[in-house]
């Protein structure tokens, strides 16, 4: 092509083009919308319409932006399992795997994350999804929920608006799996009902030690309904027998570097070693005719019910046996949808579950290609499937005979309907009075006390912590605008952290009127202000990880780093106590080569001091022996080892010292401290490796971090 000859394919894309700058919103088919905030609904709290075209357009072109790949949640991990009942909830629903004490269910699992690409690391910052298949005696039963109990909006509808906020900007695709830039904050700062996810988002939850040690929650309210057909609205718990564990920030950047297949090896090593992840499944049940008792609305998903007011109830064990035979055939094909029940759950009319009903289908049947998603393997029911459904895309099941459709008289009426005794299912009967209306109830009007909740019962460093993600994702954010709108809203919450996050960023915090965004531009003025409310309880021990499990090292990985003469009767004990208590060890040496102990024998490493980093590992033990410690503080080796300790005491995790050691610690950062320090193990003695079990269970000494930056 000639310099100034025209590119007629740029021509071509250029008359494609436009510009949505001073324009209204339209529909596909070119109608202005009136309102994009809110589903149609039969009343403010009633169920959504299917007649809602707005939404169903507007999901429907979501869910096929991409191909094959999940356009959220792309990123995963999964595995078999059981689930056993331990109490039966038959006074409260039919569904039968959950009335007899000691039924087992076999499971599917599939975690992810829910911004990156399938290629992304396993450690961003995000959101975690715990998605749930029973594969119940009744037909398959789909929990899927997140490892935090609230959402970013309170309708279907602004979902989009949210994962293309938070997505890479489509101008240059950037970032990944990343949160901190200008449109998802742009967003969050006009959308005041994300403020307590938001919390969430930055708190430590975000980056979880591993996938074992996260909580699974599944957000929307439920109904129970039992065979008398009563109801109890329910929330859906899942708590980590190894308790809510989390990693620094500064260790997840750098472990996304060292192996940003952290979580999925972790889930997967941990299986194969036998040290199968459990949590106990517990439910929040609340009678019907207590829904409107709280100080807040059950259907609306930016809110948590208290374990204070109705505490978590323990009916099952979650156990995950086996690891998936392939990848691709069953975690990727694997189709969740929430609207996959069976009797004796029922759905609320929260309107993010709502939406979510028609989101799901539509997303697998763009994704997997066909509406026979269901006969993949790992989607089958346990049941056989009998129905008057025919051919379609890679359709596998046979059906014999001339019929395919009810009623008929040539098949004998088969298949038939199943009567309510036979376990057909049946809708809940729920009145819905109202008028058909596009808008929200204004009992969702309130979108900080909850932040505040979550906000004052975290513990010092919990704090400081989310302060300082606050501070990190701002800072990336290139409009000024933007990060003074965000803490405008964080004044709402606390205005302490609101100073902290203002004064790093260069902003004085001012409290902004926020408008309610369901409300129409022509509404009453006076209706436009957010509702701002103290939360009824102030502090929630259940919110901060601070009180989570703290008595066991099972599943625990210790770096036992040694050079040659390293004392093997001292290092053997030891790896043999930690093994015993259900700990994973793993070899450090200055290189691959075998370890010649001091008695001739030898230990093979895992690990080089530069094929690894601290930051993999839960603690360290500096293995005994002064020919071991000579060759790890050999020029060669001085460095190497001295980061790898300087780090894990960065990160306040467990570090021993054994017999011989002293050179190392005396020369590493560890022999500054200003203050006693728990995790730090120096003196010799007979309880040592007993001291040296209690501070790995403690997971970490956060509290530390304050006192070693004094």
């Amino acid at each position: 092509m000639k310099k100034n000859e025209p590119n007629r394919k740029s021509e071509q894309l250029e008359s494609l083009s436009t510009s949505n700058e001073n324009q209204m919103l339209t529909t596909n088919q070119g109608i202005k919308i009136n309102n994009n905030q809110d589903s149609l609904k039969a009343g403010d709290r009633g169920p959504t319409l299917l007649e809602d075209f707005i939404l169903r357009e507007k999901i429907t072109h979501f869910d096929h932006e991409r191909i094959p790949e999940r356009i959220v949640h792309a990123r995963g991990s999964g595995a078999h399992g059981i689930f056993k009942l331990t109490k039966s909830l038959a006074p409260y629903t039919k569904a039968k795997f959950l009335n007899e004490v000691g039924k087992e269910t076999p499971v599917f699992v599939r975690f992810s994350t829910v911004a990156g690409s399938r290629g992304s690391t396993d450690l961003p910052r995000d959101v975690r999804g715990f998605a749930i298949k029973f594969y119940t005696e009744e037909g398959n039963y789909d929990l899927v929920g997140n490892n935090m109990p609230v959402f970013f909006i309170q309708d279907a509808i602004k979902f989009p608006d949210l994962v293309h906020a938070v997505k890479p900007e489509p101008d240059n695709e950037i970032p990944q799996a990343a949160s901190a830039h200008d449109t998802f904050w742009d967003f969050i700062s006009l959308m005041p009902e994300s403020m307590h996810m938001i919390m969430w988002l930055m708190s430590d939850r975000a980056i979880p030690r591993s996938l074992r040690m996260m909580e699974g929650f599944g957000v929307h309210s439920f109904k129970f309904i039992n065979e008398e057909g009563k109801v109890h609205f329910v929330k859906f718990h899942f708590k980590p027998k190894l308790g809510v564990h989390s990693v620094a920030w500064d260790e997840a950047q750098k472990i996304s570097g060292a192996d940003p297949d952290f979580h999925r090896r972790d889930l997967w090593e941990s299986i194969e070693n036998g040290s199968f992840p459990e949590w106990d499944f517990g439910v929040q049940l609340i009678p019907e005719d207590n829904e409107h008792q709280f100080d807040f609305d059950l259907l609306d998903p930016t809110k948590l019910v208290p374990e204070e007011l109705v505490p978590v109830e323990i009916i099952g064990t979650l156990t995950l046996t086996k690891n998936p035979d392939n990848f691709f055939a069953e975690t990727e094909q694997v189709a969740f949808h929430p609207g996959h029940l069976v009797p004796g759950i029922d759905f609320s009319n929260d309107p993010l579950l709502q939406g979510r009903l028609f989101s799901y289908t539509d997303t697998q049947l763009s994704r997997l290609g066909s509406p026979n998603f269901h006969e993949i393997p790992i989607n089958r029911s346990i049941n056989t499937v009998h129905n008057n459904q025919r051919d379609g895309h890679m359709r596998q099941q046979i059906i014999k005979g001339k019929v395919s459709y009810e009623p008929n008289s040539i098949g004998g009426g088969c298949p038939f309907q199943a009567m309510m005794k036979d376990g057909g299912f049946t809708s809940h009967q729920e009145k819905v009075p109202g008028h058909k209306v596009r808008e929200r109830s204004k009992s969702f009007v309130d979108h900080y006390s909850q932040a505040k909740l979550f906000y004052n019962s975290q513990s010092a460093p919990e704090k400081t912590h989310l302060q300082n993600a606050l501070i990190f994702e701002l800072s990336k954010v290139t409009i000024p605008e933007i990060r003074e709108r965000v803490v405008g809203q964080l004044t709402y919450i606390d205005k302490t952290l609101a100073w902290r996050v203002g004064q790093k960023l260069g902003i004085e915090p001012k409290k902004l009127e926020q408008p309610n965004q369901s409300i129409p531009a022509d509404a009453d003025p006076r209706e436009l202000q957010s509702e701002e409310k103290e939360p009824h309880i102030k502090i929630s021990e259940a919110l901060s990880m601070r009180n989570t499990v703290k008595n066991t090292i099972s599943s625990r990985v210790i770096g036992f780093i040694m050079g040659n003469g390293v004392d093997a009767k001292i290092t053997s004990h030891l790896k043999k106590q930690l093994e015993n208590e259900g700990a994973r060890v793993e070899i450090i040496s200055t290189s691959l080569a075998p370890v010649k102990t001091n008695n001739g024998q030898s230990f093979i490493p895992k690990h080089s001091l530069t094929s690894t980093s601290s930051v993999c590992f839960d603690a360290l033990y500096i293995c005994p022996g002064e020919e071991s410690t000579q060759e790890l503080l050999s020029a060669e080796n001085r460095h190497l080892v001295l980061h790898f300790v300087n780090e894990a005491y960065k990160h306040c995790k467990a570090i021993y010292f054994g017999q011989a050691t002293e050179p190392i610690y005396k020369n590493s950062n560890v022999a500054h401290k200003k203050h006693d320090d728990p995790a730090i193990i120096t003196s010799s003695g007979e309880n040592n490796n007993n001291l040296f079990i209690k501070a790995i269970a403690q997971h970490r000494i956060w509290d530390l971090e304050t006192q070693r930056n004094t």
